[in-house]
């Protein structure tokens, strides 16, 4: 199975394509910084923190003060998928992340000292 760290790499230079909650238009960022790191009891789960630029808007966008330019975080999880086409590769959790505290407080004091989160 691929490492995460090669996971990260060969997905850095991707573009982010999501949905607007109107599903007739999307946003595209660019990830400026990630900071990752696997939850403390299992090396099947990664946490990270994403500081994102929004390159590009498209179609109909519900949040009509969305510009090019601004800077949004993403919070979220990297699993080993267990069922379907996903088994056994890195895929994206699909719910909020649930964090235990001592990771949660790493995470935040990682992402800070790595720049980034932007004081």
């Amino acid at each position: 199975m691929e490492s995460f760290e090669d996971f990260l790499k060969r997905k850095q230079e991707k573009l982010i394509k999501m949905k607007d909650i109107s599903r007739q238009g999307f946003y595209f960022f660019k990830r400026e910084s990630i900071t990752f790191m696997p939850q403390h009891n299992t090396n099947e789960k990664y946490y990270i923190i994403e500081r994102l630029k929004l390159i590009k808007l498209d179609g109909k966008i519900t949040n009509k003060n969305s510009k090019t330019g601004q800077i949004e975080y993403r919070i979220g999880y990297y699993m080993v998928g267990r069922i379907g086409r996903a088994k056994n590769k890195w895929t994206w959790g699909q719910f909020c992340p649930m964090i235990p505290i001592e990771d949660f407080n790493k995470l935040l004091a990682k992402a800070s000292k790595e720049g980034t989160i932007l004081k």
